[in-house]
Order: C-alpha cells, then structure tokens, then sequence
C-alpha cells in the first residue's frame, strides 16, 4: 500500500516537473519572440529614417544644380549681351566712317543736304543694329527705323529740291512749296513714330546702357524734324515777285 503511495506521490512529482519545464520553455520563447518583434521595429525605424536622408539628399542636390544652372545660364546671357553691344559700337563706328567717305564724293547742294540727313541715317542703322538687345520690343523698335529710313529718303529728295532751286524760280515764283508740304507731312509723322520710340524705351527690358543709347538716337532725330520743320516754314514763307498770284 506504501509502495502504491509512493509510486503516485512520484508520479505527481513527474508531472509538476514536466509542467514546469515546459512553462520555463514557453517563457523563453515568448522572450526571444518579443526580442525579435523589438529589433524588427526597430529595423524599420532606421531603415525610414535613412530613406528620408537620401531623399533629402537627393533634394537638395537637384537644387543645388538647378542653381548651378541658373547662375550659368545667367553668366553666358551677361557675356552675350555684352559682346553683342560691342559689335553694335563698332558697327556704328563702321557705319559713320560709310557716310563720311560718302560725303566726300558729293559736292555742293547735295552734299549740304546728305551732311544733315546724315545724323537721321546713323539713328536709323543704330536702331535696326539694336534688334537684338531690345529684347521682347526689337521688332517694334525695327519698324519704327524702317520706318524712318524709308522717311529720310522722302525728305532728302524734297530738300534736294529746294537746295538745288533756281534762283530766277525763287525770285519770280518763290519757294517750292510742294517739297515744303513733304517735308511737313513727313515731318508729322515722324513726331509721331518718335513718341511711340519713347515709350517703346520705356517698356524696354533691356540695361541702362542700352536704353542710353535709345535716348540718343531719338534725341538725334527730334533735332533733325526740327531742322526740317524751319526749313519747311522758310521755304513756305518764300513768296517771290509774282508768288502773291498763286500761293
């Protein structure tokens, strides 16, 4: 009866041993899971964190050239601007050095007449020249000079006519007030292309350089209309002997 006892007091024992080996088993497991869920979070921590670096990274260098591109872009548009007014400075110079040669093959009325429309000529050439540093305006400011040198030849024919004049026509009939009427027409005209030059210079997006330059053939022409006009008005006051008749 004592052995039975026993054998079932050992058998209890067995079994609480195996229970608790078993549980001490399950713990570690439950630990070793827990450490692998803890360094799996925490691996996905880093790797965003690195992801969020390199797209950073990768930002700021496709800024970096973005503005690399723009500083360049800049510098060759500065060079370009300032070689193109170089050539226009010395397209000028070549320009006035044409029709100072071309006055010397001229004589008398028409040389006179040519040496005051010359200063018209060299706007109208400087002008043409400057297209390409006017930027969004060059092809108004190119009509307004063609413009003016299809003018010009007007008005030099109508000078030519009065200069080369005969003085009997003047005394018996007068000035030629025909060729005074073309030139005040043109002279019209002209006034009017000369506002729209200058407000075409103020819309210019263009350096103060460039817009000096504007200034100065627009001064240069205003200077010649006002000569035209006072030679017109002269030419009109111009009555002659038998002028009375007819004018």
């Amino acid at each position: 009866m004592l052995t039975m006892k026993k054998m079932v007091f050992l058998w209890v024992l067995f079994l609480f041993a195996v229970s608790l080996v078993l549980a001490v088993q399950g713990d570690n497991t439950q630990g070793t899971d827990g450490n692998a869920d803890s360094q799996g979070e925490g691996g996905t921590g880093d790797d965003t964190g690195n992801d969020a670096n390199a797209q950073d990274n990768a930002s700021n260098s496709g800024q970096q050239v973005r503005d690399e591109q723009q500083t360049q872009n800049a510098g060759e548009e500065t060079q370009l601007q300032q070689m193109l007014k170089v050539e226009l400075k010395e397209g000028i110079q070549t320009k006035q050095n044409e029709l100072s040669q071309e006055l010397q093959t001229m004589k008398g009325a028409e040389q006179k007449v040519y040496q005051n429309q010359n200063e018209v000529r060299l706007a109208v050439h400087t002008l043409l020249e400057m297209e390409s540093l006017t930027g969004g305006i060059g092809q108004q400011v190119k009509e307004v000079a063609v413009h003016f040198n299809n003018s010009v030849q007007a008005t030099i024919k109508a000078e030519e006519k009065i200069q080369t004049r005969s003085a009997f026509s003047r005394f018996f009939a007068g000035g030629d007030e025909e060729s005074s009427k073309e030139l005040e027409q043109q002279v019209t005209q002209n006034q009017e292309k000369l506002r729209e030059l200058e407000q075409l210079k103020e819309q210019c997006q263009c350096d103060e350089e460039v817009k000096t330059m504007m200034q100065e053939q627009i001064q240069n022409m205003e200077k010649e209309q006002i000569r035209l006009q006072d030679l017109a008005e002269k030419e009109k006051k111009s009555k002659g002997l038998l002028g009375w008749l007819w004018k």
